[in-house]
């Protein structure tokens, strides 16, 4: 088992476009992740869920992926087959997406749907054994009435317990790396802190590495160990979560200066330099 899951060294993301030319939305991108927190914080269109995606693979055939190193344990990604990718994808590697109502299957119950997840890792595994972990899944997850909850539908289910709910899938196979792709931002505060609460527990139990991708600092900066900052298709800045106020980037800046102060004097928001981000863009 390598130190470091998750190798990424200069990936560049580009979309073709109309002209006939290419747009690259991600240039120049590289971290590594252990079995660690690592939050991944940036607006939208900064290219944090095009890196998680291209890590995974499930990025469509036109887009154009290049690096110059991306590996999984020491598996280069790269060279590795669809199948090895398939193999890889929800096996070893898994990932929970933002809103439940748009990931999960509409015409399937919970329960079926995790029950579909264990046994596609394992055909020989019977319909009664994968219920049974299935429901033991979803007591895993602090669900006080799993039976009930495993035969509701998504849409009779809440937005956190539908996150949970997906959250069980992912788990299934025990990943060793699991890429968060904004799972809070549809919940109110309180589900937000029992999802996190989950995800913190599965990361120290399962001893297993965490992609947080968000658009707010503050929770990641809670959250995580590590923060990595995007702005405009790149790193500006990587940064151990307890020392955020050590940012040098105008950027960085400029998301710190914009979190609310409770006790705080009440203070227009401020505006962000971006001539002075651009300016300072690796």
């Amino acid at each position: 088992m390598s130190e470091n899951l998750i190798e990424v060294k200069n990936l560049r993301i580009a979309f073709p476009t109309e002209a006939g030319g290419w747009h690259q939305a991600v240039r120049g991108v590289s971290f590594t992740l252990g079995r660690e927190k690592l939050g991944i914080v940036g607006e939208s269109g900064s290219g944090k869920s095009l890196s998680g995606r291209a890590i995974l693979g499930v990025l469509p055939d036109y887009v154009r992926i290049e690096a110059d190193k991306l590996a999984f344990d020491g598996i280069d990604l790269r060279a590795a087959s669809p199948r090895q990718r398939r193999h890889l994808r929800g096996g070893r590697m898994g990932m929970v997406l933002q809103d439940p109502k748009f990931s999960l299957n509409p015409v399937m119950t919970a329960g079926a749907q995790i029950v579909e997840a264990i046994r596609i890792g394992d055909r020989r595994i019977s319909r009664a054994a994968a219920r049974k972990g299935a429901l033991d899944i979803l007591h895993s997850l602090h669900i006080r009435d799993p039976e009930l909850v495993f035969d509701r539908y998504p849409h009779e289910l809440s937005g956190g317990m539908g996150q949970r709910v997906m959250i069980g899938m992912m788990v299934v196979r025990e990943p060793d790396v699991l890429i968060a792709d904004e799972p809070t931002s549809a919940l109110d505060v309180t589900v937000q802190m029992q999802v996190l609460s989950i995800l913190d527990e599965l990361v120290e139990r399962r001893k297993m590495g965490l992609i947080f991708i968000s658009h707010d600092l503050q929770l990641v900066s809670r959250f995580c160990d590590r923060v990595i900052v995007m702005y405009a298709g790149q790193i500006v800045e990587t940064l151990d979560a307890r020392r955020l106020g050590e940012a040098q980037h105008p950027y960085t800046k400029g998301l710190l200066a914009c979190l609310p102060e409770i006790d705080g004097p009440l203070t227009p928001l401020p505006t962000l330099d971006r001539q002075a981000a651009w300016s300072q863009l690796p």
